[in-house]
């Protein structure tokens, strides 16, 4: 079996679903399981009409939302040119869905409150209705599908709007469920992003957990491989709208991809390996505009033959904390500490470098948590700071990491060198760095004014016009 995934933008309209209908149809012999995103800024305008159903006299407001929504899907279902009586049947699904999406809207106005289950239920109507406009798509080319709604099989805890599947029983759930429609020649078009509780009530995974949605799918069904659609040629070597040169990667190893994940890149969510590496199912990332490209495949090993850097990422909007004192020298526990206040003020730490000397300790955190994270390590260190054990705690905001990743920096000499020697040249001032003991990754602490510059030089130093497979230097 072959999961593929299409994300929002690849659904945007109806000439791209009858384009993902094509790429299904030529992918038949694979007993391919189709997952589906909303249509593209459907979830955001879903997400604007739940906070509008809380306001007082926002009526209007809903219902030209509401129109706007009706308005883009029947433009859809118009341009897919289906048969007389197959447009008629799916207009009125549609028509339906969003007048139970109005109910819940006007539910939530009446209440004057929208809980966690209120607003994942509302979410959950972009991919609810797009699963049809792609099954109707596919029975106009001859391919025998259904609309399923993940809520069937997809079982998850209560943590609403970031659900936790639980495996076991959505793997029972989904061979019971879909396997049967498979063996019947049936291609199951299933919503991505959703799932349900024990008892049925709608949980969504979190933003842009569709991907999550097509690897959980992939190992409750040991696919063979899962294929993500999106709209570019896989992974980048960097961001291709700041390093216009970046190229696409062929092959890299769970590893390299869950780093660059964490470090911001946006072609894979952060849990998408998860599931399909217990199994080491590959994962394919491919380009909906682009068909033919082979994209970047994802497996348990990577390329095995590639030495050196893989890919850059670029995290911005951050800030930086330094905690500084000779006192600290020899004194145990000032890490622990700062973890322990930051657990407590529910901060999380993207990035931490200590001076071998023990002087200090840097630490980075998204922006939003930088005057929070500051205030909170001031009040735990006020004794150390009375006691001249730590001089400061510094706050900077204002900073930005760029991770340099590649699994193969573990046995290659250079790379360091490369990337100061760039920054040097370029007059770029590294505020910190780190590098794990993996050897994985490299991360460096930048100005955000000069972080697209950096990045820029660092791509140039690592990539260059030579290196024409994409792969490491």
């Amino acid at each position: 079996m072959l999961v593929m995934k299409f994300g929002g933008t690849s659904v945007g309209n109806a000439e791209r679903i009858g384009t993902v209908a094509k790429l299904v149809k030529s992918n038949q012999a694979s007993r391919p399981v189709v997952v589906t995103s909303a249509m593209t800024q459907i979830t955001n305008q879903l997400e604007e009409m739940a906070r509008l159903a809380t306001a007082q006299n926002r009526k209007r407001a809903i219902a030209a939302k509401l129109s706007a929504l009706k308005t883009v899907h029947e433009e859809a279902i118009a341009g897919l040119k289906l048969e007389p009586t197959a447009e008629a049947d799916l207009r009125e699904i549609i028509q339906q869905k969003i007048a139970i999406l109005d109910n819940i809207l006007k539910s939530v106005t009446s209440l004057g409150e929208l809980t966690p289950r209120g607003r994942d239920l509302i979410l959950s109507f972009g991919e609810r209705l797009s699963v049809h406009l792609v099954a109707a798509a596919l029975n106009r080319e001859g391919v025998p599908a259904v609309a399923v709604n993940a809520t069937d099989y997809l079982i998850t805890d209560d943590n609403f709007t970031d659900a936790q599947p639980l495996f076991t029983l959505s793997k029972k759930k989904a061979q019971k469920l879909l396997v049967p429609l498979i063996e019947n020649g049936t291609v199951p078009v299933v919503t991505g992003f959703i799932g349900a509780t024990r008892d049925g009530v709608t949980t969504t995974l979190g933003r842009g957990g569709s991907d999550f949605s097509a690897t959980i799918l992939g190992y409750c069904l040991d696919a063979k491989e899962v294929w993500i659609w999106t709209d570019v040629d896989g992974v980048m070597t960097s961001d291709p709208r700041i390093v216009p040169h970046a190229r696409s990667i062929a092959c890299m190893s769970y590893e390299e991809a869950s780093e660059l994940s964490y470090f911001g890149a946006k072609v894979i969510h952060p849990r998408t390996m998860t599931p399909t590496a217990e199994l080491g199912i590959p994962i394919v990332i491919k380009n909906t505009m682009n068909p033919d490209h082979p994209g970047t495949r994802i497996t348990p090993k990577g390329d095995s033959t590639a030495t050196g850097a893989r890919a850059l990422t670029l995290m911005k909007n951050l800030a930086m904390i330094t905690i500084q004192g000779k006192g600290m020298r020899g004194v145990y526990g000032v890490a622990a500490r700062v973890f322990d206040t930051l657990a407590v003020a529910h901060v999380s730490v993207l990035f931490i470098s200590q001076a071998s000397s023990e002087n200090n300790i840097t630490i980075v955190v998204e922006k939003t948590d930088g005057q929070v994270a500051a205030r909170a390590l001031r009040q735990a260190f006020a004794a150390a700071i009375r006691n001249k054990r730590v001089d400061l705690v510094e706050y900077h905001s204002g900073v930005s990491l760029i991770a340099v990743v590649g699994a193969g920096m573990r046995h290659h000499v250079g790379i360091a060198g490369k990337i100061f020697t760039a920054l040097g040249d370029r007059q770029i001032n590294v505020a910190a760095i780190a590098q794990g003991s993996s050897e994985l990754n490299i991360t460096l602490v930048v100005e955000s004014d000069a972080d697209t510059k950096a990045l820029q030089c660092i791509h140039n130093a690592l990539f260059t016009a030579k290196n024409t497979k994409g792969n490491r230097l």
